[in-house]
């Protein structure tokens, strides 16, 4: 039996877009064969999928799962708005929260490998769900949080998945209170959960812009480290879920807010789909130009 390299996994997912693990499984079911190993995923569907890997996938939905002490969030994209609305894309982007929040895989190359109620591998899943809605589906990302007993978890969707946030609150098991904070988290979108979060370099780096902005307005250099000092007060506060005014009562701050109740944030995370992809802007015209070209 021919030994299968990384190099050979390498340049057979280069030629077909596959992900890792069906490159390797093809060569192995094949002996090696480069040109049957490419023949098998074109036989599979896989190659045919995989055609569509240089389109930009940056809609689609986000979804949460919670299992006992575990939530999961996860991102799957696709290339329009209207894929969202797809319930077989909706069943499998739920499909791959559960198996998430079961499994608590290390990254998504493991979780891909991990298999739905039917049997099939989530990529498998993506690859037939790639081929039957006719657009790039795509597994982005997850993350997996923990709580203990004592602790709540509130779980919200935004537009039915395309803002997801769980929050964890400690001191309380209250998890319509926690919902209440994640919806505020999902329409004021903190960044940290207190000031010991922000990073060093942040904080530097935005007192140096508001030196320069203080200097600029042409105030005294006497006075311009007290203005910063409460220019910076602001600055944390606007990014930090504990200092910012709750949504549901503007007068308390959402640490104020919890504290009548007895708890407080231990964490939370939120996605937002697409966040973060470059998303093309096609125009129209070009596009019909670009279509005829071929």
């Amino acid at each position: 039996m021919a030994k299968v390299t990384a190099k050979m996994v390498k340049e057979l997912r280069d030629s077909t877009g596959v992900g890792m693990m069906d490159a390797k499984r093809a060569l192995v079911e094949v002996d090696g064969d480069m040109d049957q190993a490419v023949d098998l995923l074109r036989e599979k569907g896989m190659a045919k999928a995989a055609k569509k890997s240089d389109r930009i996938a940056a809609e689609g939905l986000a979804a949460v799962h919670i299992e006992g002490n575990t939530a999961s969030l996860v991102e799957v994209n696709s290339e329009t708005d209207f894929v969202a609305k797809n319930e077989l894309f909706q069943n499998l982007v739920k499909e791959i929260a559960k198996e998430v929040a079961i499994n608590k895989p290390a990254d998504v190359e493991a979780a891909k490998e991990l298999k739905t109620a039917d049997g099939k591998t989530i990529s498998e899943a993506l690859i037939e769900a790639t081929q039957v809605i006719g657009e790039k589906i795509s597994f982005r990302r997850f993350e997996i949080v923990e709580k203990n007993d004592s602790q709540a978890f509130g779980a919200y969707l935004h537009m039915g998945g395309k803002i997801a946030v769980v929050v964890v609150l400690d001191g309380t098991t209250d998890q319509e209170l926690a919902k209440d904070i994640a919806m505020h988290v999902a329409a004021i979108n903190p960044r940290y959960v207190n000031e010991s979060q922000i990073p060093a370099s942040e904080l530097e780096h935005e007192k140096t812009v508001l030196t320069e902005q203080a200097l600029n307005e042409g105030k005294p250099e006497k006075i311009v480290e007290k203005m910063v000092i409460g220019r910076l007060k602001k600055f944390k506060a606007e990014i930090c879920l504990v200092d910012q005014p709750f949504v549901k009562d503007p007068d308390l701050t959402v640490e104020k807010y919890l504290a009548q109740k007895g708890a407080k944030v231990e964490g939370f995370v939120r996605y937002e789909v697409g966040e973060g992809i470059e998303k093309r802007e096609d125009n129209f015209v070009d596009e019909v130009m670009n279509q005829m070209k071929k």
